[in-house]
């Protein structure tokens, strides 16, 4: 369970400091006989702040918590 709450932790941690992950695609454009024109687009996919914030939540609260509460 530690192992959960840290990784849990450091995930909500990334996704509060980076806010999403920037990624690179190559897209052919023109493929014309021996002539090949290509295009390098930008995207990302953004990770809300909320979504940081619950897995940083989750993390402490795994290592917190005892491991049975009755």
């Amino acid at each position: 369970m530690k192992i959960l709450g840290v990784a849990l932790i450091a995930l909500g941690v990334l996704a509060l400091v980076y806010g999403g992950i920037n990624y690179n695609q190559e897209k052919t454009v023109l493929d014309v006989g021996g002539i090949k024109a290509t295009a390098t687009e930008h995207k990302s996919l953004p990770i809300p702040p909320i979504a940081g914030a619950i897995a940083l939540i989750a993390g402490v609260l795994v290592l917190v918590l005892p491991k049975r509460m009755a």
